[in-house]
């Protein structure tokens, strides 16, 4: 600019030249750039890559086509651009533009041809303004050019910028002319000049407005333009104006304002938003690291809020920078030149304003979109991982005395080596994560890092704040300036230790907070078994544990935040004392306009140093959140064969099923080789084992044992095709680990072991099924869905199909008792369904799919014995199984052997017996399986066909579903949603938690904040007037009442009031300035000091307030919970609760007390400002109240529709969490059916959902800044210009800084009240969400005081009935029908009675219903002589005993799970274990062998390649070696690491160490063998002789000994006799079920021999 205007600084806008330059120059530059972008040059490879290397950060991540490319990719693309689609640019706009640039070019280059022939002198052609139009004239050329050969309907943004330049440049020759004729009365140019400037502004201005009417995007053939705005968001097809200023997020704002918002009422995402698009597209992203991944995705975005975010800085910079030219151009020898300088400044610092408002709302928009799709990107990422993961769900860690090391190496290495393991484990603190940390990584740590991304600005902008704040300081006071900066050198080792220790105790919080929910994860599944037996308050306390370990983590959190805040609040302060110190002693003079400007500046660097330190922590715990993320994006997956998501897509003509020559054992997480101090945690499956004979054995010998995992060895075995194969063999042997391995949920450790698994999708074979696998596992995974859906699980619908799979499954019947039918809802895991129910709808799920292969975990089991017997000849020997490969779990050998076509009996982890039925039965190895089969078959044919409910349940009836009469009733309400403000009665449970005296406290030191801020003013004015010129010390200071005006750390405006006399009195008692200037200073600091510590003292008290507050509500809320009737826990789904404990909770914890504290202070600040400039200017207050009711009009908007938008997003964010806990739990079924894609799409949808409601909110925030910013801006330009017009009247030129300052200092706070409020609102719906469950329905007290039984009750010693069932009538809930209908009967003290019906007929509930589960609607319950409903329910559950159908263990040890309480002692517990045969008399007998001999001795074996020939396998010493439980054995959450049988078995020993006077087993040998099964009937008969025992069970062997059986049918007693009495009724109910059984004649010989025993006979 030398060069160009000799003379003249590039700034000098006063000289013509310089205008010129500019005006000329940038538009030249942009044209030259754009070409030379655009021009095809062939560069040399290097030179090539480099400039691809360098172009790739601002590359687009996901352009609008890529994502809809992505969402409709099932659809074809249209061959023609999306424009030609839908829209034709209009000729007349080319037309019309194209002739304007080039009237321009015309023109300025006549204007410059001119000033050719007028110039007369040699420098005159030499002069930049000769040849500048010429310049001017080319870039319109280009214009012109580039409207005729590329027109486009949409924005070019290089035309816009060049038409944009042009526009300020015109603005800025007119402003000139106006300007010179104010300031120098110099006449305005001739008319032609005059028109040709204004015509110039008109034309440039026309061509920016329509360019700024485009819209950004033409929509594509997919999007239909009438739904743009309602359901499709305008974000991406609005106008370049609407965009730019945000008014596209109008629509909503207007719906939401007068209006509640539902979720139909908010658009849809952007497509390249939408977590599907999003997902894809991050996949593809392949990179070292997860960082460079999220960096990659992101650079466009992050790169463009950098350059806005130094746009937005410089910006802000400009104000104190105007302002101080506003002041100096009022003073006391003001001109009219100064007068107008004065004004061009102030309308200069408007547009400064203005554009940093665009700025920052750019910005935001930026780093809010990088922030949505990372945590869109990262969650669909956790979720696909957990599809694709191994199964760890079984894995149990030793405790940490177990790991501790001996001393023998020195106590300091040992030390040394543990923090080592420690901190290395720390790292890996998500390996094997459980549902409770896997829910945290996408709740918390997915969020932690999204939020972290959309506040990298604050990193951007502090540093460039510090750079720009240094230079002026080093221009006003030398290097001494920078002598205070060693206040930040001494305390960096400080910082330096706060930042580890706060990253330390940030994962110990992560740490904490992980093991609470996990806790938690387990109260709440588990919560009616927990209820049953009577240990709620035990779990409560177990629960407020682990919340007390987390809060003190939290309070340490805390702390260290507050020691930050203490540090750098004071850092700038002591800068400025020890610069100043440094500067006098240097022997140079301070004045006042030096100490005010650098006292200004050093109070601009209070933010920068502020942010800095608290960003550091915050980018270190989002770096712990990132490795925890990417810890659990490492672990091992399942290999690819087994995996929908990762299988290359393809047919499989091979159907073989089956595994050849392979070892199996259960996942286990292995750590890397560098630590081998770090045992791996494994997963332990157990075996019956054996203890020692020997009679000295003691508890020692016991608890020193070690366990042995388990594993399946040498397994070859290939399935017939089209055939049914059974797999059998005793409790834990091996069986369910079979169809794992072969489904690929178990590690293979042979080396040359192969399976065969084929999952075709794709092709059908000529049966119409696909070469693929469905499974039904043993323990039903339902969906909360309808029951159609279940079955259908996202196949087709085929009516005929559909309706024969019910009739097979013996589904009908059920149907026909629930009031909707097939659309039943069954709530979380199938709650309103019986266990039998559950297990045939997972049974028809697996049936009704078309595939080749079906695999059956004992499905059997949990139905009685005439649906089994049902199920096998209609399902299992039916068309529907024809031509299909099926894999049969079962105990029922004798049941299903006259279908099967082949037997695997599995033995200790081993084949010990495979072959085809014929060559077993030839061998005479069957007999040793299975030793009446004949007699079964015999059996089954001479039965008489006489009618039954199974028969009814054949008839095929028109379903259900189909009878569209009414909407099926809902289980699960939707979740509730409050509306409008938050209610008073919400603060005041939020208030009265934390305590009064907390917010007292908080609102005085916030009072006491604001005082000193007034004083600080004060202070200044009084230094100022004690050198007698206080105008030139507030107009210095108006730099420090700047509002840095960032997103999460708001600053006050400083005010200023006027006191006179206090002043004038004070300046004549205090010493001069200029002998003693440190005395000024050191008060100064003492201030500013005190203002810290005020704060840090503010934020110590509502940290205790917020302690307070999280310690009562959870524990409120946990009681209220956990007291709820089992009814409430049916109906309310996990995820609800696991939310409200994690998010909401959380919320309660960290950020509500912040806001309320906010909030006031806010307030206290807008206060502050509206009397200062009422006192000062209070004909301000017109225009004010103005500008005051728009702002009150858009904060309505804004409040009533973020309000609804944050509870809708946390309403949406439940279903994510709770079905992602269904997900993990069901994971290897949805694997099995090769349904991945589906689930991780449904994902896309729900995290789309919450998503919008969050971006929405986002979006709407930054609408409401930029308006507010331009409305601060509007608002300070008119108290400027007041200020100017009435200077005379205010007094002194001073004042004005104190008015403009002050209604800055208004704005700032307006604005942030709003957000507060808003926050505010959001947070307290998590304190909404809390009380809303603190009031639900609680069951009757746990103890009545005035009413206990007495300790003998209920006494076995009573002759007379011991319960007696009077006229009961019970129902669900008072809207449900009744489920029992006018039950009386008795049962006497010491009896055994059987409770049988099919499946639904309410067994369990009768049962249920003597634990008060719910109270009878009508009738009583009366045990030994006290009716049940007037004591409490917890001193009648721990008097009764029950092993539930669904046993429940816990995370712990086995005697922990067995004997939770410490109530007996450990040979107690283990004599209670070998009872039920989970271990045996000796460990020497356990240490021979482990498991039973082979049937076959001496028979050698080979491996089979065909179906044809039986494969034996001899016993071997390798496979019998010792698999031992104890008392210390780990179990994982849920009893995941045992098997079903041997979770009935642990649950049976509970009943055996409590032995209660009534003992109820419902379904408990429901999935143990046969065998097993009658050595438990012996313990029963032998151990429980003094209980009555009620025995709810399908198999007829089990109940065919006991003194009574009451048959119950669809709530009804149907017959209640004993056996042999109801055996030999003829057309009776139990005899039916006898003879359908087909073991009738077992059965009468037992039922008579019964009889005979009791002297019946």
């Amino acid at each position: 600019m030398v060069v160009l205007c000799p003379g003249a600084q590039p700034l000098d806008f006063d000289s013509l030249c310089v205008r010129a330059a500019w005006t000329s120059l940038l538009p030249t530059a942009v044209v030259l750039v754009v070409v030379l972008y655009k021009l095809p040059i062939s560069l040399p490879g290097p030179v090539s890559r480099f400039f691809a290397l360098l172009r790739s950060p601002f590359t687009r991540f996901l352009t609008l086509p890529e994502a809809e490319g992505i969402l409709y990719a099932d659809k074809t693309l249209p061959e023609s651009d999306a424009e030609d689609a839908h829209y034709k640019l209009p000729l007349w706009r080319t037309i019309v533009l194209s002739t304007l640039s080039l009237f321009e070019a015309i023109a300025w280059a006549g204007f410059g041809a001119e000033h050719l022939v007028v110039a007369h002198h040699a420098d005159d052609l030499k002069a930049f303004t000769t040849w500048s139009p010429f310049l001017i004239a080319l870039s319109w050329f280009y214009s012109t050019l580039r409207l005729i050969l590329r027109p486009q309907p949409t924005p070019s943004y290089d035309l816009f910028t060049l038409w944009l330049l042009h526009f300020i440049g015109a603005v800025l020759t007119v402003g000139t002319v106006l300007y010179d004729r104010t300031a120098y009365d110099i006449p305005f140019p001739g008319n032609g000049i005059m028109l040709v400037l204004v015509g110039n502004l008109v034309t440039t201005a026309f061509l920016v407005l329509n360019m700024l009417s485009l819209p950004i995007a033409i929509p594509s053939k997919y999007i239909d333009p009438s739904k743009i705005g309602s359901e499709i968001s305008p974000e991406d097809y609005c106008s370049l104006w609407g965009w730019v200023s945000f008014s596209w997020v109008g629509p909503l704002i207007k719906r939401g304002t007068y209006a509640t918002l539902n979720e139909s009422d908010v658009w849809d995402l952007s497509p390249t938003m939408q977590s599907k698009a999003v997902f894809v597209a991050f996949s593809n992203v392949k990179k070292s690291s997860l960082l460079r991944r999220l960096w990659a995705a992101n650079s466009l975005d992050l790169l463009t809020d950098f350059f806005l975010t130094v746009t937005s800085v410089v910006m802000n910079y400009m104000g104190p920078f105007f302002l101080k030219n506003i002041l100096q151009a009022i003073g006391t020898n003001a001109t009219p030149e100064t007068r107008a300088k004065a004004y061009v400044f102030a309308l200069l610092s408007f547009v400064a304003s203005a554009c940093k408002a665009e700025a920052d709302v750019l910005h935001l928009w930026h780093g809010r979109r990088a922030s949505t799709r990372v945590r869109s990107a990262l969650m669909a990422s956790i979720y696909e991982k957990a599809l694709k993961r191994k199964d760890f769900s079984g894995i149990v860690e030793k405790k940490d005395e177990e790991k501790k090391e001996k001393p023998a190496n020195g106590e300091g290495k040992r030390s040394k080596s543990k923090t080592r393991a420690a901190k290395k484990k720390s790292e890996k603190s998500t390996s094997g994560a459980d549902i409770g940390k896997i829910v945290q990584l996408m709740s918390g740590d997915a969020n932690r890092i999204g939020n972290t991304i959309s506040g990298m600005y604050f990193i951007y902008g502090a540093p460039f704040e510090i750079i720009i704040a240094a230079t002026f300081l080093y221009q006003l006071m030398g290097w001494t300036a920078f002598s205070g900066f060693g206040v930040l050198i001494i305390v960096s080792p400080l910082n330096n230790y706060l930042s580890r220790r706060g990253v330390k105790i940030n994962r110990e919080l992560l740490a904490a907070r992980d093991k609470r929910m996990a806790v938690l994860n387990e109260l709440i599944t588990e919560a009616k078994f927990i209820k049953l037996f009577a240990w709620e308050s035990q779990w409560i306390d177990r629960a407020l544990k682990a919340r007390q370990f987390e809060l003190g983590k939290l309070i340490k959190s805390s702390l260290n935040s507050l020691m930050f805040s203490l540090v750098w609040s004071s850092a700038p302060a002591l800068v400025c004392v020890i610069s100043f110190l440094t500067f006098i002693l240097s022997g140079r003079e301070l004045t006042v306009p030096i100490a005010f400007t650098a006292l200004a500046l050093f109070r601009m660097l209070s933010m920068p140093l502020n942010v800095i330190p608290t960003w550091i922590v915050q980018i270190l715990q989002t770096g712990v959140a990132l490795e925890r993320i990417a810890t659990f994006l490492d672990e091992d997956e399942i290999p690819e064969q087994f995996s929908a998501l990762k299988r290359p897509s393809g047919p499989q003509p091979d159907q073989t099923l089956g595994i050849e020559n392979a070892s199996f054992k259960w996942n286990e997480l292995t750590e890397k080789a560098d630590e081998p101090e770090a045992p791996p945690k494994k997963r332990w499956r157990w075996s019956t084992s054996q203890f020692s004979t020997d009679s000295a054995a003691t508890d020692d010998t016991v608890t020193s044992q070690t366990t042995t995992p388990f594993e399946l060895r040498d397994i070859s075995v290939v399935f017939p095709p089209g055939k049914l194969t059974v797999v059998t063999g005793p409790t834990a042997a091996g069986k369910t680990a079979l169809l794992n391995a072969l489904l690929g949920e178990m590690t293979e450790t042979s080396s040359s072991g192969k399976i065969f698994l084929p999952k075709d999708t794709a092709s059908v074979d000529e049966d119409g099924y696909y070469n693929a696998v469905s499974f039904c596992i043993q323990r039903p995974w339902l969906q909360h869905l309808s029951i159609r859906d279940n079955i259908l699980f996202g196949a087709p619908f085929e009516a005929d199909r559909y309706e024969q799979v019910l009739e097979c499954c013996a589904l009908k019947e059920d149907l026909k008792i629930f009031e909707d039918g097939d659309q039943t809802e069954i709530g979380v895991r199938g709650v309103s369904l019986s266990g039998g129910q559950k297990a045939r709808v997972a049974l028809a799920r697996a049936v009704y799919q078309r595939t080749k292969h079906i695999l059956l975990d004992d499905p059997l089991s949990a139905v009685d014995s005439h649906t089994a017997r049902f199920l096998f000849e209609k399902l299992l020997c039916g068309p529907l199984m024809a031509n299909r490969t099926v894999v049969l779990v079962t105990h029922h050998v004798d049941l299903v052997l006259p279908g099967a076509y082949y037997l695997v009996r599995m033995l200790d982890g081993r084949i010990d017996v495979m072959g085809t039925i014929k060559d077993l039965r030839t061998n005479g190895h069957l007999a040793e399986v299975v030793h009446d089969a004949e007699a079964e078959a015999e059996t089954t044919k001479t039965e008489p066909k006489t009618p039954t409910v199974e028969e009814a349940a054949n008839v095929i009836t028109e379903a259900p579903a189909d009878k569209d009469k009414k909407k099926p009733r809902q289980l699960i309400k939707e979740e509730a949603r409050a509306e409008g403000s938050v209610k008073w009665g919400i603060y005041k449970t939020y208030i009265t938690a934390s305590s009064y005296i907390v917010w007292v406290l908080v609102i005085m030191l916030i009072l006491t904040g604001q005082l000193l801020f007034v004083a600080e003013r004060l202070w200044i004015k009084v230094w100022g007037e004690a050198y007698g010129n206080v105008e030139e010390a507030l107009r210095a200071h108006s730099y420090s009442s700047m509002p840095f005006n960032v997103e999460n750390f708001p600053s006050h405006a400083v005010h200023a009031y006027n006191s006179p006399a206090l002043a004038d009195g004070l300046t004549a008692k205090l010493p001069s300035p200029h002998e003693h200037p440190l005395f000024y200073v050191i008060v100064f600091a003492c201030i500013t000091l005190g203002n810290s510590l005020v704060n840090v003292t503010t934020g110590a008290v509502q940290l205790w307030g917020s302690y307070r507050a999280g310690k009562r509500l959870f524990h409120r809320l946990l009681v209220a919970v956990i007291r709820a009737p089992f009814r409430w826990h049916d109906t309310t789904p996990a995820g609800r609760l696991l939310n409200r404990f994690s998010k909401d909770m959380e919320t309660v914890d960290s950020s509500l007390s912040g806001s309320l504290r906010a909030v006031t202070g806010q307030l206290a600040g807008f206060a502050a400002a509206v009397l200062t400039i009422a006192y000062i200017l209070p004909g301000f207050l017109l225009p004010a109240a103005v500008i005051a009711y728009i702002y009150w009009k858009l904060a309505i908007g804004y409040l009533n529709t973020g309000r609804d938008l944050r509870r809708l997003e946390s309403n949406a964010r439940s279903p994510i969490f709770s079905g992602f806990a269904e997900m993990l739990e069901g994971i290897t079924t949805i694997r099995a059916f090769s349904v991945e894609p589906k689930f991780l799409n449904n994902l896309h949808g729900k995290i789309d959902v919450t998503t919008k409601m969050w971006y929405s909110f986002w979006m709407m925030n930054r609408w409401l800044l930029l308006r507010f910013d331009l409305l601060g801006a509007l608002a300070v330009l008119i108290t400027t210009l007041f200020s100017l017009t009435a200077i005379e009247s205010v007094g002194a030129d001073g004042w004005s800084g104190v008015v403009i300052t002050s209604a800055m200092g208004l704005t700032s706070s307006i604005y942030w009240c709003c957000r507060f409020i808003t926050q505010l609102e959001l947070d307290l719906n998590s304190v909404e969400r809390v009380v809303e469950y603190l009031d639900v329905p609680s069951e009757a007290p746990l103890i009545v005081e005035n009413s206990r039984p007495p300790a003998y009750w209920p006494s076995s010693s009573n002759e007379d009935a011991l319960i007696s069932v009077e006229n009961m009538t019970l129902r669900y809930a008072p809207d449900l029908p009744p489920v029992l209908h006018d039950l009386t009967f008795t049962l006497k003290a010491r009896e055994r009675v059987g409770l049988l019906g099919r499946t639904g007929s309410g067994k369990s509930t009768l049962a249920m219903s003597l634990l008060r589960f719910t109270d009878p609607t009508e009738g009583r319950i009366v045990i030994d002589g006290i009716d049940i409903s007037t004591i409490g329910v917890q001193d009648l559950r721990s008097r009764i005993t029950i092993i539930p159908q669904d046993s429940a263990l816990f995370s712990g040890t086995l005697r922990e799970n067995i004997d939770p309480f410490n109530d007996y002692g450990d040979e107690d517990c283990l004599e209670a274990l070998r009872r039920v045969g989970l271990i045996s008399e000796s460990a020497s007998t356990s240490r021979r062998t482990s498991r039973a001999a082979s049937i076959i001795d001496g028979v050698e074996g080979t491996a089979s390649e065909t179906s044809s020939i039986t494969h034996v396998v001899e016993p071997s010493s390798e496979s019998t070696a010792s698999k031992t439980l104890t008392l210390d054995s780990q179990v994982s959450a849920g009893g995941a690491n045992f098997s079903q049988g041997q979770r009935q078995l642990l649950a049976l020993a509970r009943a055996l160490l409590r032995q209660t006077s009534i003992i109820i087993f419902d379904e408990a040998t429901s999935s143990i063998d046969f065998k097993s099964d009658a050595r438990i009937q012996q313990i029963i008969s032998s151990e429980f002789k003094n209980s009555l025992i009620l025995s709810v069970a399908h198999r007829l062997r089990t109940v065919i000994s006991n003194d009574r059986v009451l048959l119950l049918d669809q709530g009804k007693i149907v017959e209640f006799d004993t056996p042999y009495t109801l055996i030999q009724k003829e057309g009776g109910y139990f005899r039916q079920l006898c003879l359908q059984s087909g073991n009738f004649k077992e059965l009468e010989e037992a039922a008579k021999a019964k009889a005979k025993e009791d002297g019946l006979l």
